[in-house]
């Protein structure tokens, strides 16, 4: 890379023009979020619904009216309503509406009060489709709306639209304070300006090309517009670190070697070469363990977890892509310039001064204070973080739509009038299908028997107080009991509503070889996702660490340290998940952090958020023991090896979890409640495995294991692919 630079640049241009154009595009093939659990309740009523019952389509929002100055009856309000709804009907993927006036049913449809109104609207198609037909619908009905008289279209499709806009301007605030933040650090951990701002071009030019290649499988696969946010904080953040290692092994390889201007291309292609032999080879294997972990997400059939996946493997080959390809040449092109804009001398690293010796500067003391009492140090830091992981415990899923944070856009001020004047129920029902039995009993009696169990559903459901109305709709297939909630679709309230038709009414109208009973919509959903999180946590947790171990063995050619690591990162992931716990769903610290607790954890982040804090905590680990192990290699000596390495890498740890922190924890300005729960885990688990456990436990327990640390048995040593180190 570094001889063929020229190349390389010309390559890279070439390819960020193309992701340029690819990327502008990229918004347009973005689809809402999809929480589905393949073959689960909520998936097969969305398939019979289909089939069975077309005009209720896969989707059933609310249009909502509402005037201060007119009243629902008025003439010139029932023309707006007109206007809406031809406007409405004449749009892609509208199956269905059922408009304000003449209806009996499940709820008035216009309110107390007289100026609100509410029309039924069906969408069908796939969840990108739904996504972009929102989309449409709402600017049709903006237009057609007027005359004292606004409409807006409310439901999942147009809260995830509207949950997208709002969710970029979260990114774009959390970018502006992340960056420059980022940037000073850098400064402060290089001490020299041009060494501070090329970690940040190269991220951005990986993040790019992430950008691009997420384009194109969009083509392809599904994505949603969550997706993009995260792959943004990732791809900054790791791709920062990962060049952060690699220029600051390279300016202490070119500190080692006396100028020489005969030689001096050769001396920074040396230089080069010999960081990437070493530093880069290490990103390598962290990016390896990243990808390890993501994949035992796949474990879980939902839709979003598969996104999830491809989006945060493509963000971390993009940034090791730009730190392995494109960082070299900037560095060849560089040499002794990438000191340029340098810092008073007391302020730059240690490893590029002449004045502090090997051993003598203030992260070797650290490491020797540490290995000074190892058992109390050790003991004393494992104990605050088992303390931590005790609110997971208690932990509890949901799925929070964020309605709190789209009350200035039109499907947040839709579900408002709804909550006010109506239900909140409305913008989300809770769709029960009931089918015959599978029986040898004539088709005439099970449909008969499939028809009063539909009606013995309802009456139940009508004497509910979480429901707010019922409607029956017969087929020749089976029915179709539509419940209105009277509580919020993402409400724990919710959630009991569903678990007690699918438990108790289920059960009592299925009885005796009665008909099944299958509960879809969107809180239905919802407690299909938290179920498969919660019954396949196990799996993707043993999957995760045995992938983990295995590949660990391998690098460090040792039976102890992939055991340490494991457990070291498996105390600070639930540690910070614990955290997580206590502050979001037991709700101490929601005037600190400006949030109101749901009362539950998103249900997808947990997973996601073990797997993730597991493969980037596990690069400091990679980073320092292969350090270390440079050391031990060459002297045998474990004492002088934790020192080495914590000496050499204290400082770039150090910056780089910072970096990280600063970059992830500005998602906690973030409006969406899930944006400050992912920022917050994110930075707090970075924060704890780079100082607690980086920087305390791992000096001492090495020290506690000695030479035992570099334990491989022989017969296992001749079965492992020998990894050298340059």
């Amino acid at each position: 890379m570094a001889r063929r630079r020229r190349a390389v640049f010309f390559v890279w241009v070439i390819a960020l023009l193309l992701c340029m154009t690819l990327s502008s595009t990229l918004k347009q093939v973005l689809s809402a979020p999809d929480y589905s659990v393949d073959n689960s309740q909520s998936s097969q009523v969305e398939r019979q619904l289909s089939r069975s019952f077309p005009g209720a389509g896969s989707e059933q929002d609310a249009l909502v009216f509402y005037s201060r100055g007119h009243r629902a009856t008025d003439r010139a309000f029932r023309a707006v309503v007109a206007r809406v709804l031809s406007a409405t009907r004449s749009q892609a993927g509208v199956v269905s509406i059922l408009g304000p006036y003449g209806r009996r049913g499940a709820r008035a449809t216009i309110s107390a009060d007289g100026h609100a109104a509410v029309a039924r609207v069906a969408l069908g198609g796939s969840a990108r489709e739904r996504f972009k037909n929102a989309s449409a619908v709402q600017t049709a009905v903006a237009r057609a709306s007027g005359g004292g008289v606004q409409a807006w279209l409310t439901g999942f499709s147009s809260f995830a639209k509207d949950l997208a806009q709002v969710e970029s301007a979260d990114s774009e605030r959390a970018e502006a304070i992340g960056v420059p933040v980022a940037l000073v650090i850098l400064l402060l951990a290089f001490g020299a300006f041009a060494a501070a701002t090329v970690p940040l071009a190269v991220a951005g030019a990986g993040l790019l090309l992430t950008y691009g290649v997420i384009a194109v499988l969009a083509r392809v696969l599904s994505f949603d517009v969550f997706l993009l946010t995260i792959v943004t904080m990732i791809g900054v953040g790791i791709g920062i670190d990962y060049s952060l290692f690699i220029v600051s092994r390279f300016r202490e390889e070119l500190a080692r070697t006396p100028e020489n201007p005969r030689g001096e291309r050769r001396r920074i292609a040396d230089a080069v070469g010999a960081s990437v032999a070493t530093s880069g080879r290490t990103i390598v294997y962290s990016g390896v363990i990243v990808g390890l972990s993501l994949t035992s997400l796949l474990v879980i059939r939902a839709p979003i977890f598969r996104e999830f996946v491809v989006g945060a493997i493509a963000t971390v080959v993009c940034a090791l892509a730009a730190a392995l390809t494109l960082l070299p040449a900037v560095l060849a092109q560089l040499g002794p310039r990438i000191n340029a804009g340098s810092l008073p001398a007391r302020l730059r690293p240690w490893q590029i001064r002449s004045d502090t010796p090997e051993g003598g500067s203030g992260w070797a003391r650290w490491a020797l204070a540490m290995m000074r009492h190892p058992l109390l140090t050790a003991g004393t830091v494992s104990i605050l973080l088992i303390v931590s992981m005790a609110p997971l415990l208690g932990i509890k899923y949901g799925l929070d739509l964020a309605l709190t944070s789209l009350s200035e856009t039109p499907s947040g001020k839709g579900a408002q009038v709804l909550a006010h004047s109506f239900s909140p129920g409305m913008a989300g029902p809770v769709n029960v299908v009931v089918l015959p039995a599978d029986s040898s009993s004539p088709a005439g009696s099970r449909l008969a028997r499939t028809r009063h169990g539909a009606q013995a559903l309802a009456v139940s459901l009508r004497e509910d107080r979480r429901v707010a109305g019922v409607t029956l709709t017969p087929d020749a297939d089976g029915d179709l009991v539509t419940a209105i909630s009277s509580v919020p679709i993402d409400s724990r309230a919710a959630d009991t509503l569903v678990q007690h038709i699918r438990t108790s009414l289920a059960s009592t109208v299925g009885a005796h070889g009665g008909p099944r009973v299958l509960v879809g919509g969107w809180t239905a959903l919802s407690v299909d996702a938290s179920a498969a999180v919660s019954s396949k946590l196990p799996v993707v947790m043993a999957i995760t660490l045995g992938l983990a171990l295995m590949f660990l063995l391998v690098v460090f050619r040792s039976v102890v340290l992939p055991i340490k690591a494991v457990l070291m990162n498996l105390l600070a992931t639930g540690a910070t998940l614990g955290l997580v716990v206590l502050i979001f769903q037991d709700g101490h610290g929601e005037s600190l952090l400006n949030f109101t607790s749901t009362g539950f954890v998103q249900a997808f982040l947990p997973m996601s958020m073990f797997v993730l804090l597991f493969g980037l905590s596990m690069d400091y680990e990679v980073f320092l023991i292969r350090r270390m192990q440079e050391t031990w290699q060459k002297t045998g000596d474990n004492r002088l090896a934790v020192v080495a390495g914590v000496e050499h890498t204290a400082r770039s740890i150090s910056a780089a979890a910072a970096i990280m922190v600063a970059v992830f924890g500005s998602f906690v300005t973030a409006n969406i409640l899930e944006l400050k729960q992912f920022g917050f885990a994110l930075a707090g688990a970075i924060a704890i495995d780079a100082t607690l456990v980086r920087l305390v436990l791992v000096p001492a327990l090495m020290c506690m294991l000695g030479e035992r640390n570099w334990w491989l048995p022989v017969r296992v040593g001749r079965l492992l692919p020998k990894l050298e180190i340059d």
